[in-house]
């Protein structure tokens, strides 16, 4: 049977539903540690969250879900490459793959691949942090999927 979604106002949804999703953003946002005591905060029992868990996301989660592949030019400087890694990691990318060239003429090209799915930020926002950065000369998306 195919897989069938409907998007359905929150005030719809029948309270665990709802108790589900504020565990599951709890633990991502690490307010809770563990499944236990999230649940124990909203009120919601541990059999109820795993029942509904893998079921029910928020609409930007569903919508969000890609892996971007961003191409750099960067000063052969230390700390540029950390720096930009930051920036991802505060917009709450994760960066998957990094491959950097040896540096030539005091500029390295590095490609990094960062899941999107639970960004803070719009994608268009982290890439202009990027670009203004000190040591990035050069900064684009190359692919999306």
């Amino acid at each position: 049977m195919e897989e069938r979604y409907f998007v359905v106002r929150e005030d719809m949804l029948p309270e665990a539903i709802v108790k589900t999703i504020q565990v599951k953003e709890m633990l991502r946002r690490g307010e809770a540690a563990t499944v236990h005591e999230a649940a124990e905060r909203v009120g919601l029992s541990r059999s109820a969250f795993y029942k509904y868990k893998d079921g029910v996301y928020t609409q930007n989660q569903l919508q969000r879900e890609a892996i971007v592949t961003i191409s750099m030019d960067l000063d052969h400087r230390s700390g540029v490459l950390s720096k930009v890694l930051g920036l991802v990691a505060s917009s709450e990318g994760n960066v998957l793959t990094i491959h950097q060239t040896i540096p030539l003429q005091g500029l390295a090209s590095v490609i990094i691949s960062v899941e999107t799915s639970l960004m803070t930020k719009p994608m268009s926002e982290m890439m202009d942090d990027i670009r203004k950065h000190d040591g990035v000369r050069k900064a684009s998306i190359i692919g999306q999927g």
